[in-house]
């Protein structure tokens, strides 16, 4: 089987096998195994995944959602109605200009920022390893057509050299079929 990737790998590459990376060797191994290649990228990213890994995806997409924004608004508002009218005065334990309020908000922010950070990363990190299955299920998809063209063009060749080979026996019968008839007279 050595021998017939490395005679795919001439033929439809024009290089020879060791001259190729890697990722294009394995390719070729599992085109002439005749296993597929694809394969469903986010299951086996995901299975890969910590528990902190799956929870600061989670946070980073609450934090990024509608559901967010309007909840977080919801406390902003209650917190200034709270501090500056139904707890007005000395009762209020974070006056206007609120600077409790800006410190748990900074705060936030701060853990926030990082966590979005790092669901950033492993996005980052899967649409990579998504772009090199994507070439190699591409580079196997180009390889079987042209192997297929091939193929088409060799039947062509064999069906054209039967054809022709059908013409030149009847071109030799209808030769001796008019030496007969010019004898005849």
């Amino acid at each position: 089987m050595d021998q017939n990737v490395r005679a795919l790998a001439e033929r439809l590459l024009h290089t020879g096998y060791e001259d190729l990376p890697e990722r294009e060797q394995r390719v070729l191994r599992r085109m002439a195994r005749r296993v597929a290649i694809s394969e469903n990228i986010n299951i086996s990213f995901h299975e890969q995944l910590s528990f902190g890994d799956r929870l600061s995806d989670r946070m980073a997409a609450f934090g990024g959602s509608w559901t967010f924004i309007v909840l977080f608004a919801l406390v902003l508002a209650g917190w200034v109605l709270l501090n500056s009218f139904l707890l007005a005065g000395a009762r209020a334990f974070d006056p206007y200009p609120f600077i409790f309020l800006n410190l748990v908000l900074s705060m936030l922010a701060a853990i926030q920022a990082p966590i979005i950070m790092m669901s950033q990363n492993r996005q980052s990190a899967k649409d990579r390893l998504a772009a090199a299955h994507d070439y190699e299920v591409n580079l196997k998809s180009e390889l079987e057509i042209m192997n297929l063209h091939e193929k088409l063009d060799d039947i062509r060749q064999r069906q054209l050299e039967t054809v022709l080979a059908r013409q030149g026996e009847q071109l030799e019968e209808l030769r001796k079929l008019m030496q007969r008839m010019d004898g005849g007279r």
